[in-house]
């Protein structure tokens, strides 16, 4: 046990939790985590933890809270319970859920296991979040974050992409302008197999710190880019990899009710591939993904797929398992 740094104790004061020790926790880029007991406690950085220089508001920390709090609300159970929130320090405190019972989706991906079933899960809670929140129009008021979200996800991943490939760049700048134009639900910003925990009643999301009221497609593009990415990571596994692409999408594709799910599914097949480009040529570079043979890889699909953008998920899969299987 260490002592705990002197902003998060403060804020545990102020949050009227208990501690003055705990373990730091590793996994993040953007917050400093410590377990306490029971719970966990995080506080945003103002630069985030990666090689490129690469600002956020540190006030993104309250509106993750609100994100938690909507979350639970809509689907018992689909994240930790939220214990508080010090907005003068930027830390919450919420339920500590042990690995023993709710490992991390990412490793359990890494080792091979690939679960269509538990894909579908995340598809269909993800979906019911969105809904709940597009049901509400109040819940617009509480995530003022259109310049948030654009300094940590917008900015990094696609204008950052549209610098390395200039050629691209009227492309990928449209995307930003209908990405930010787009508003109709609740967003976490940052749904990927590392923030999801695979419980024993369904999947747990953790880490809203991008929460934004804006286009849901957003996540749903972000989730399957990694399932795509994963195919480079643990090649053995691409089949399950690919079954669960499709049962993530058509789970949550067939949930849409807030809007008609074909225009839904063409957003996300428009975004998808510049955020696969993103993840080798952006300022948030897949940490598996460094061989430059897979890097070419990424690029030949996500640069075809950019010049001529799809409408349906399933000509994005067809043409990443056609590449893998070149």
């Amino acid at each position: 046990m260490l002592p705990l740094p002197e902003e998060i104790a403060a804020g545990l004061t102020a949050m009227g939790l208990p501690g003055t020790e705990g373990e730091p926790l590793t996994g993040g880029v953007s917050s400093d985590i410590w377990r306490v007991g029971d719970f966990c406690v995080k506080r945003a950085l103002p630069k985030l933890k990666v090689a490129a220089d690469w600002r956020a508001p540190v006030a993104r920390n309250l509106y993750e809270a609100r994100w938690l709090q909507r979350a639970g609300d809509a689907v018992p159970g689909a994240v930790p319970a939220l214990l508080g929130q010090d907005a003068a320090t930027g830390t919450l405190a919420m339920r500590f859920l042990p690995p023993e019972d709710h490992p991390v989706w990412k490793q359990r991906l890494r080792e091979g296991h690939a679960e269509p079933g538990f894909a579908r899960d995340v598809g269909r809670r993800l979906a019911r979040i969105h809904a709940a929140s597009a049901r509400d129009p109040s819940c617009a008021a509480e995530f003022p974050t259109d310049a948030i979200f654009h300094a940590i996800r917008l900015e990094p991943y696609l204008l950052a992409t549209a610098r390395a490939h200039p050629d691209l760049a009227p492309r990928l700048e449209a995307l930003v302008e209908t990405t930010a134009a787009t508003k109709r639900a609740l967003v976490h910003g940052d749904v990927s197999p590392k923030n999801i925990l695979c419980g024993p009643a369904g999947p747990v999301f953790l880490d809203a710190e991008c929460a934004w009221w804006g286009d849901p497609a957003f996540d749903l593009a972000f989730c399957l880019n990694h399932l795509l990415l994963k195919c480079l990571w643990t090649p053995g596994a691409t089949a399950g990899f690919l079954a669960c692409f499709d049962a993530l999408a058509a789970a949550h594709v067939a949930d849409v009710d807030w809007e008609a799910p074909e225009a839904l599914e063409a957003r996300v097949a428009a975004l998808l591939p510049g955020l696969l480009l993103a993840r080798v040529d952006g300022k948030s570079p897949a940490e598996y993904v460094t061989q430059d043979p897979d890097k070419d890889r990424v690029r030949r699909v996500a640069r075809a797929l950019l010049l001529a953008p799809p409408t349906r998920l399933s000509a994005i899969r067809a043409a990443w398992a056609k590449e893998l299987a070149a």
